[in-house]
């Protein structure tokens, strides 16, 4: 309230004129980095790849217990390898999982909310990740690949997480595996869509091994993708016995197609940069100090406040703006106090983890009731309720919230300053093995419902897995040795095993 504004000509030359409003980094960055990246995606959508993955999944996980929910996880992920979006993820893998998923008993809302869940966390999956990493990549000022780096070990945390809530929930429901005729067969299915495989093979390898800009490694996979997609439709008609001619058409369709989604799915993109860009534009003016000041004020200086406050704010920014948006207004707001503030009370907080954390929960907006669009597009599949399916898919990623806050807390779990292969798979060890046990608190479930003095042994468990040094440092320990918890941690978490399988062996008796 106290912001004195300004004039009406330099509203307009910062926001329109200067690279601090429209044409900021977000927009630039959408239209020489992203725009490829969707184009590469939506041509893989048009040549099959979508039904490629949710069929590959299927062939791999349907047998097991729950094996349609699992499988829906997995296509989402694989699915989330090119597509940034999580609505066109949904409406990629939800039309053949969902209905697969209440075939073998999941309810509608749940089925549709694993949907959601998956789906909606294919945006953390790297090497794409939705237009925000590209823009995280140009405001903490480091290499792309360091954006991946530090996403990895949270992202397939999270995606764990997720087959951990699908297994407990068949478990608690009593459901089966698919039956053997709704289960495609794997290397019948792989041999059909492997050439899928050589695109994203060239992505991962232009970005990771040649360490090429995301620009050039994604136009390489493009020129790529092009004989692939000729590849595939000449084999077809050969093997219907069509003629090369009409396969050759039928491919340039393909690629004509693609072009044309990819242009309509980047306006969606290109608007919510360009309307961020004046957001940040206004917040540049002076009222971002002053609205800086009052989130610091607010919190106290208690750092723990501060990101429940930011959290908070995303999610309910997120109701009205994209992903991107609302992550580029809250890291432009918030996350120079979150480093700030963390550093007054000695947690060194890297810049990356920051940004990270509103970009985690600017995702989390889009199955946050009432306006979660993923959850309407899901609720729409499985004929359920959207506000319930929501819900509950906002209850199933609480687990993408708790690995947020710890990876601010434990820098750790976003690989900062770690460059030891041994040190980082002993970290994503830990990190899987402290989500299974979150996971059996949050659900009540593990071998079979949880008791009450139960809870405590899980928590404490997945507390000890997610942050070692926190415990290294309660206990005075040496903060080299801080890994060496990994056994206590896992111990503890065993202890709820063996004793769930003592009282399921005495209950047989």
């Amino acid at each position: 309230l106290a912001f004195k504004g300004v004039s009406l000509s330099r509203y307009l030359s910062n926001i329109s004129l200067s690279t601090e409003g429209i044409y900021g980094i977000p927009l630039g960055v959408s239209s020489s980095i992203v725009y490829l990246f969707v184009l590469m995606g939506a041509l893989l959508d048009k040549a099959g790849a979508g039904r490629f993955f949710t069929r590959l999944a299927l062939a791999l996980l349907g047998r097991y217990k729950g094996g349609a929910a699992k499988a829906a996880v997995m296509a989402s992920g694989a699915t989330g390898l090119v597509s940034g979006s999580s609505i066109a993820n949904i409406v990629t893998t939800g039309p053949f999982t969902i209905p697969l998923m209440k075939k073998i008993g999941y309810p509608a809302k749940k089925a549709a909310a694993v949907e959601v869940a998956a789906s909606t966390d294919g945006q953390l999956m790297p090497p794409i990740m939705g237009a925000a990493a590209f823009i995280i990549a140009e405001y903490v000022n480091v290499p792309y690949i360091e954006v991946v780096k530090a996403a990895a070990i949270p992202a397939f945390a999270s995606y764990f997480g997720l087959f951990c809530i699908t297994h407990l929930e068949a478990s608690k429901l009593g459901i089966k595996g698919l039956s053997p005729p709704d289960i495609p067969r794997f290397f019948r299915t792989l041999k059909g869509g492997i050439h899928y495989l050589i695109p994203l093979g060239m992505l991962l390898y232009e970005l990771i091994w040649l360490r090429h800009s995301p620009e050039m490694a994604a136009f390489k996979s493009i020129l790529l993708l092009f004989p692939v997609i000729f590849y595939q439709e000449i084999k077809k008609a050969v093997q219907e016995q069509e003629s090369i001619k009409q396969a050759i058409k039928r491919s340039f369709g393909i690629i004509l197609s693609g072009l044309v989604q990819g242009s309509k799915n980047m306006m969606a993109v290109a608007l919510a940069c360009a309307c961020a860009g004046i957001i940040v534009g206004v917040v540049n003016m002076g009222i971002g100090g002053m609205i800086s000041g009052i989130v610091e004020y607010l919190s106290g200086g208690n750092i723990f406040l501060l990101l429940l406050i930011t959290a908070f704010a995303s999610l309910i920014i997120g109701m009205g703006l994209p992903t991107t948006a609302t992550y580029i207004v809250m890291a432009s707001l918030t996350a120079p106090i979150i480093v700030e503030v963390g550093g007054l009370y000695d947690y060194v907080i890297p810049l990356m983890a920051a940004h990270l954390f509103c970009f985690y929960f600017g995702i989390l907006a889009d199955d946050t009731p009432p306006v979660g669009l993923a959850a309407y597009a899901a609720s729409a599949i499985a004929e359920s309720d959207p506000i319930p399916t929501g819900i509950q898919g906002f209850l199933y990623d609480i687990r993408t919230s708790c690995i947020a806050f710890m990876f601010v807390f434990n820098p750790d779990l976003i690989l900062h300053g770690i460059n030891s292969w041994p040190q980082a798979l002993m970290i994503f060890g830990m990190a899987l093995v402290g989500m299974s046990a979150f996971e059996c608190f949050a659900q009540g479930w593990c071998l079979t419902r949880n008791r009450w003095y139960e809870i405590p042994f899980l928590v404490g468990a997945a507390f000890i897995l997610f942050h070692p040094g926190a415990v290294a440092a309660f206990f005075q320990v040496d903060m080299v040795l801080k890994y060496y918890f990994f056994s206590l941690g896992l111990a503890v978490y065993c202890l709820v095993i063996f004793s769930q399988k003592m009282r399921l062996r005495r209950a047989k008796l």
